[in-house]
């Protein structure tokens, strides 16, 4: 049995100042001297670097849907070793999960699933009495989710602070904070939610600093703490990247679904789905040079060297994928496609997340030796695996600016939003998955790729629609799909695998 003390931060709906009180707690009680171990419900990858900069910890996901719900007690008691405090916040409204799914990674869901008392954030700006029974309703939805506490945002005066604890008297509900609107605390956003930390670090430093002022300004710290207290120990043991299994062999191709059968909605019969960073340091820059050690090139002895992009266009990294890599045999380190002309010394392999290149797609272009070095890097036949912003970068260009060229296709910044939770089923071996292999991820831009697919798409979509998606080409693998490796066996030690056979 593990005891971690800990809180569920929620909300009745996305705009209630969650994240701002979340992350102001974090910061307040990491000021007063306490280990505090931050985690977001869901996929988010910004709110997450929020909380690293309020902690000083690698902000951590723990989502039901793409890591299963088995996983989301050892992930958090993963994240939360060695701390004296874990704040969870949660994602949009306390009960809101995947769509059409019931309570399937809710907060809710999570809160459960780790027996944790969950503290309810409500805006009350537009309201008196009528947040008792609204609290009320929260509450007593679901008898197995814990209310036990309730912080009052956006709290306009003395005299509302005080219809809306007179109100609450009779829930039995306590009030754990009345939190005053201040508009110094806000953090811009833009077409994705909040502007990530890397993007205005200064900014976000100076905000997390207000947010904690204000948090001590109107939060029971101490009630807070004791109610963290309360929650039960956990009987589930710690997850670990060491423990994940060696991926099995790859299958013959001939034994993949067809792609077209996929895009037609026919059934795909791929094998049974199985169960399922820390931030790195960039090592020296010493150029790399053809045959003296450079990209693709390693001594035996040596572990092998994968790049991860990284810096202000390059922000989506779950931390447990940098874990697995080095688990599985590689050394990580990343690099900064704004600033760094040349890839790491010795890169044998590249992983280039989720970001924001649409916002530096001329510097990124101006970038003209690095945009050489990748393209030099993926004709080699080196894995690559590039998500979403990574398949940006590796198209002929975004926005009318030349990327990597890597790719047979263009990218371009859209009005319409793709957002949402998928399945899905590789087309073909790849340096990730097998053929066959099902995963579970999630979409979320605002960007077009034309063509969306290459001659041997990276996935066919099979929820909620069914189609093609990417491109797999030698040994590239891009799409617009995140997928969190922890919900993956073997993706990571299939990675690494495939370059000592190259």
């Amino acid at each position: 049995m593990v005891n971690v003390p800990r809180l569920v931060i929620a909300a009745p709906a996305s705009g209630s100042g969650k994240t701002t009180i979340a992350t102001g707690l974090m910061r307040a009680f990491t000021d007063a001297g306490l280990a505090v171990s931050p985690h977001k419900v869901g996929p988010d990858y910004i709110d997450p670097g929020y909380h690293a900069l309020a902690t000083g910890r690698p902000g951590r996901n723990l989502d039901a849907y793409m890591c299963g719900p088995e996983r989301i007690a050892p992930l958090f008691l993963h994240g939360a070793a060695g701390c004296d405090l874990a704040l969870v916040e949660g994602v949009m409204g306390l009960y809101d999960g995947a769509s059409g799914q019931g309570e399937l990674a809710s907060t809710a869901h999570v809160a459960k699933l780790l027996k944790a008392p969950v503290v309810l954030v409500v805006d009350a700006s537009s309201q008196s009495r009528s947040v008792a029974a609204l609290v009320h309703g929260f509450a007593s939805w679901d008898p197995e989710v814990r209310v036990a506490g309730v912080i009052l945002n956006k709290v306009g005066s003395d005299r509302h602070e005080h219809l809306l604890r007179e109100a609450l008297e009779e829930s039995g509900v306590p009030v754990l904070g009345a939190v005053r609107r201040v508009r110094t605390v806000d953090t811009p956003s833009r077409h994705l939610g909040l502007v990530p930390v890397a993007e205005r670090r200064p900014e976000a430093v100076a905000a997390v600093a207000a947010q904690a002022d204000q948090v001590r300004a109107g939060c029971d710290l101490r009630g807070l703490l004791a109610l963290a207290h309360s929650a039960p120990p956990l009987a589930d043991s710690a997850w670990s990247p060491e423990s994940f299994p060696s991926p099995a062999p790859s299958r013959n191709r001939g034994s993949a679904p067809d792609p077209a059968r996929v895009r037609a909605g026919g059934p795909a019969t791929p094998p049974e789905w199985g169960s399922g960073g820390l931030p790195p340091t960039r090592r020296s820059r010493e150029s790399v040079q053809p045959g003296r050690g450079g990209a693709g090139e390693q001594t035996p002895a040596a572990r092998p060297v994968v790049a991860l992009a990284g810096g202000p266009a390059f922000t989506f990294s779950y931390a447990e994928h940098t874990e697995l890599l080095t688990a599985a045999g590689a050394e990580v380190v990343t690099f900064d496609p704004l600033r760094d002309e040349e890839l790491p010394p010795d890169t044998a392999a590249l992983v280039i997340g989720g970001g924001f290149p649409e916002m530096h797609a001329a510097e990124l272009s101006a970038n003209d030796p690095l945009r050489k070095a990748v393209a030099a890097l993926a004709e080699t036949g080196a894995p690559i695996a590039a998500e979403c912003a990574g398949l940006l970068y590796l198209s002929r260009s975004l926005d009318g600016k030349p990327m990597c060229g890597v790719l047979p296709a263009d990218a371009r910044m859209s009005e319409r939003l793709t957002l949402g939770y998928r399945e899905a089923v590789a087309i073909a071996d790849n340096p990730l998955a097998a053929a066959g292999t099902r995963v579970r991820g999630h979409e979320f831009h605002r960007t077009v790729v034309e063509p969306g697919t290459g001659a041997t798409p990276a996935w066919g979509m099979t929820h909620p629609e069914r189609r093609t998606e990417g491109f797999v080409q030698g040994g590239v693998h891009a799409s617009y799909l995140h997928t969190h490796w922890a919900g993956s066996p073997g993706t990571a030690h299939r990675f690494v695998a495939g370059l000592s056979r190259r």
